[in-house]
């Protein structure tokens, strides 16, 4: 399994990114992606979650109040490809995001409790000047 983060980069207060997280190694369909973010001395959180099964697609929300409405979660099953759409950019903003892999069923429903993700990336990172 090997997931790469990519998109991150330095960005002014009010900006805009797009974060692009490509899978390889497993079937892509069957599973869920989250993004995840770890700012300076802070723990890691969820930010938005999406995943498919039986033609359906699943998300969680954004976790965080701060980001609602700015960042937006998106797939693209044709590349294997899971995008974070970053709108409206602030410096508290400003962390390593990494994208992670996590399996959910019925029974195993997708959370954003980062224990279901089993596979991470390396993460990229984003800063934003003020």
């Amino acid at each position: 399994v090997q997931l790469r983060a990519s998109g991150g980069g330095l960005v002014q207060a009010g900006g805009s990114l797009r974060l692009s997280c490509a899978a390889s190694g497993f079937t892509f369909d069957d599973y869920a992606i989250g993004w995840f973010r770890q700012a300076p001395g802070k723990e890691r959180e969820c930010l938005s979650c999406i995943g498919s099964s039986d033609g359906s697609t699943y998300y969680v929300d954004p976790v965080k109040d701060s980001v609602k409405g700015r960042f937006t979660i998106s797939r693209d099953s044709a590349k294997d490809t899971v995008y974070l759409q970053m709108n409206s950019l602030q410096p508290e903003d400003t962390a390593v995001y990494y994208c992670a892999v996590a399996s959910f069923s019925r029974a195993n429903p997708l959370t954003a409790d980062e224990n279901q993700y089993d596979y991470w990336g390396q993460g990229t990172l984003v800063t934003v000047s003020s």
